[in-house]
């Protein structure tokens, strides 16, 4: 039909739409066509000029928008093939860093499967072999940088998580929130958390619950450092340890809570009983009976009540004494703290506080106020400037948490310290700097590293094992990720325990030969 020329197609359609009879069968077989093919041509010809009368874009203008589609069209499945090209590189880095945070590897290639053309998604095998060799790379780079960060890591709070009664040793540096240790078992015994403490030579306190393994652990490093010192090197100091005030205080939480659940539950026991006497008052029945339950109920509940108001007095005794500072601003010490703690317990009465007794008791519990006494000594010679520049960092701190009625007094009390300070030492306000320092790093709970198994306890909940090179994949992800929240935004563990990295982009650094990064570690370029 397009083969004849554009005058014969209008010549046949004007024969059709011209009406007479014999017309067609005459112009059909002039021109050599079907009457069909006329009766076609006819028809187009009618929604042609239908079609131009209407209005709306003309053949250039559709002409012009069907070369821009082609155009976009192929723009796009250049695009395509580019994807196609430099896409596993980045598919590599996201399944890592999912795996890092703890997702399965079936919730990874669903999340592919989203971002990627159904046929570009990659198996599960294939993302599982990606997440494996970041994690066998990633405990080489740890290698070199924990040789790196021995200097820096002084203080350490120790705990386990487990992985289906299979142990986690972990270990954090709490002022930088850098995981430095999580070691897969194979035990949490004390031969475990020695060999794990020995890879760290400059540690010099812990922080740790009262468990046995890690107690023995620090036994029998500290022996190691008492053994004989090989010529040329001075004797190593043993590592103090510290009672986690953490659990001792959660401890001592949980008991309270319990008899105030108690108490509650004996109100409302009492509640009723004065419920039923009123009924029985109600339908005229003798009502002695109820009312003398009653009264028996109310004097149980109140005698409840009051056990639980001095337990709970006495629990904020006992917190006041773990405290850096006593409630009156004063420094706070070991034998101020004993008392405390000595006659709180008196009050304390019941199988449900022998192990918070066991817990106070330990010397350990109170190594923390020793440590701070030492340092603040070395720290602030002068005895009378000490103790005033504490009252003024104590009663600033508290002026932003007093309330409104309580603002104005505090706020003069923070004024006459501040005058006391200077007539005490022009340089006060140096020593007032060493002093806030020491008490803002002075470690008594190892919170830390119940922050750190929050984390770990994302990946335990969606797998039933998890690997060495997965822990030490994590870790590094973790040391490398900028917080965004609180006293630490901005800046990852990294930065913040002060070493120098050539990158702290987690996975640059994965990328990165362990030998190139322990060359460029070890020279004047980054210096450490």
């Amino acid at each position: 039909m397009f083969s004849l020329p554009v005058v014969t197609w209008i010549g046949n359609a004007a024969t059709v739409l011209s009406g007479r009879w014999g017309a067609v069968s005459r112009r059909a077989q002039e021109v050599g066509c079907s009457r069909e093919a006329m009766y076609q041509q006819a028809r187009r010809g009618e929604q042609a000029v239908a079609w131009e009368q209407a209005g709306g874009p003309s053949r250039e203008e559709l002409l012009a928008e069907n070369q821009r589609l082609r155009d976009d069209n192929w723009t796009l499945w250049a695009l395509l093939d580019e994807a196609e090209t430099f896409s596993q590189a980045l598919q590599q880095q996201f399944a890592a860093a999912a795996a890092a945070m703890g997702l399965s590897l079936t919730q990874i290639v669903q999340l592919l499967a989203i971002m990627l053309p159904q046929r570009c998604v990659p198996s599960r095998a294939t993302v599982g072999r990606w997440v494996e060799h970041a994690s066998r790379r990633a405990g080489s780079i740890l290698a070199v940088v924990d040789r790196v960060c021995q200097a820096w890591v002084l203080t350490l709070c120790l705990d386990e998580i487990f992985f289906h009664q299979e142990p986690v040793l972990v270990a954090v540096e709490p002022h930088s929130m850098a995981w430095v240790a999580g070691q897969r078992g194979p035990a949490r015994t004390g031969d475990s958390w020695c060999q794990l403490l020995q890879q760290w030579p400059g540690v010099e306190r812990v922080v740790s619950d009262a468990g046995t393994g890690l107690a023995r652990g620090v036994k029998l490093l500290n022996e190691a450092r008492a053994a004989a010192p090989e010529s040329g090197q001075a004797p190593v100091e043993p590592v103090q340890v510290g009672l986690d005030v953490f659990h001792t205080e959660r401890e001592m939480q949980r008991v309270v809570s319990r008899r105030w659940a108690q108490a509650e539950k004996l109100l409302d026991t009492a509640a009723q009983a004065d419920q039923q006497v009123a009924h029985a008052k109600q339908r005229g029945i003798d009502a002695r009976g109820a009312a003398g339950r009653a009264r028996a109920a109310w004097s149980k509940a109140e005698r409840a009540f009051d056990e639980a108001v001095q337990v709970e007095t006495a629990v904020e005794r006992i917190k006041a004494a773990l405290a850096l500072v006593r409630p009156d601003g004063q420094l706070n010490d070991r034998a101020w703290a004993q008392q405390q703690i000595t006659e709180a317990l008196g009050k304390l009465e019941g199988d449900a506080w022998s192990k918070v007794r066991r817990l106070l008791n330990d010397v350990r519990t109170l190594n923390h106020l020793d440590w701070m006494h030492e340092q603040l000594d070395q720290a602030v010679s002068d005895p009378l400037l000490r103790e005033a520049v504490v009252r003024l960092w104590y009663w600033r701190g508290h002026l932003g948490r007093a309330h409104v009625t309580r603002q104005a007094p505090v706020a003069q009390l923070v004024v006459v310290e501040q005058l006391l300070c200077q007539r005490l030492s022009p340089d006060w306000p140096q020593a007032y700097a060493r002093v806030g320092h020491i008490l803002t790093h002075t470690v008594r709970a190892s919170s830390a590293v119940e922050c750190m198994n929050s984390v770990l306890r994302m990946h335990q909940a969606r797998h039933r094992h998890v690997s060495q090179g997965m822990l030490d994949l994590k870790r590094l992800f973790w040391n490398c990720r900028a917080f965004t929240h609180g006293k630490r935004r901005g800046a990852c563990p990294y930065q913040l325990l002060r070493l120098s990295l050539p990158t702290y982009d987690w996975w640059e650094l994965l990328q990165m030969d362990p030998e190139e990064l322990e060359q460029k570690l070890s020279t004047q370029e980054v210096r450490v």
